[in-house]
């Protein structure tokens, strides 16, 4: 009776110090990096009214939000097997890269309202947006960028890490031009 008392003891013992030890490791990790939400959470909460610039109707009528679904024909497909790939383009990591974030996709980054068939979305050029997301935030154009909006200065620069010639169906990308038909300024006066 004595050596199994003992051994419950050692072990609600061991079990103090694990969680003890876990607490301390925890507090000194860094805390969760920011994460993508998604284009619902962003246009479809409050980026949609004619106040806002109507930026919801401008992004659904672009061909970003058509990015991903364009990977899912067979046109798509095709090409990612011509260039040695035996997955289909949807599922291909070097076409995903462009037509969904324009970089790798992390799934630990993703919140679960991140929808990738939604195609290239407002944190693609924006960064992930979990930490300005909150209106209170958003209300204050430099408290968002301090949380992690990107505001452009070098649009061009930018847009053609995805839109130039190692894409298999490049063309001739004029910049001022592809950017007219996707601006999405807030009207003025409107912060």
């Amino acid at each position: 009776m004595k050596k199994i008392s003992f051994i419950l003891l050692l072990t609600a013992v061991f079990a103090v110090i694990a969680i003890l030890i876990n607490i301390e490791i925890t507090k000194s990790q860094p805390q969760s990096q920011a994460k993508y939400v998604g284009v619902t959470t962003c246009l479809g909460a409050c980026h949609k009214s004619e106040k806002q610039g109507n930026q919801l109707e401008i992004w659904k009528n672009s061909k970003h939000s058509q990015a991903f679904k364009s990977l899912q024909t067979p046109f798509a497909d095709s090409i990612a097997n011509a260039k040695g790939h035996s997955t289909a383009a949807a599922e291909t990591p070097e076409c995903v890269v462009c037509h969904v974030l324009g970089r790798e996709m992390m799934p630990e980054a993703l919140e679960v309202t991140f929808d990738k068939t939604e195609g290239v979305q407002c944190e693609s050029c924006h960064g992930p947006g979990s930490e300005y997301k909150k209106l209170s935030i958003m209300k204050d154009k430099q408290k968002s960028i301090d949380a992690g909006l990107i505001v452009h200065t070098d649009g061009e620069n930018f847009c053609t890490n995805c839109h130039n010639s190692n894409s298999p169906t490049f063309v001739e990308f004029n910049y001022a031009e592809m950017w007219d038909k996707i601006k999405h300024p807030k009207p003025a006066g409107v912060e």
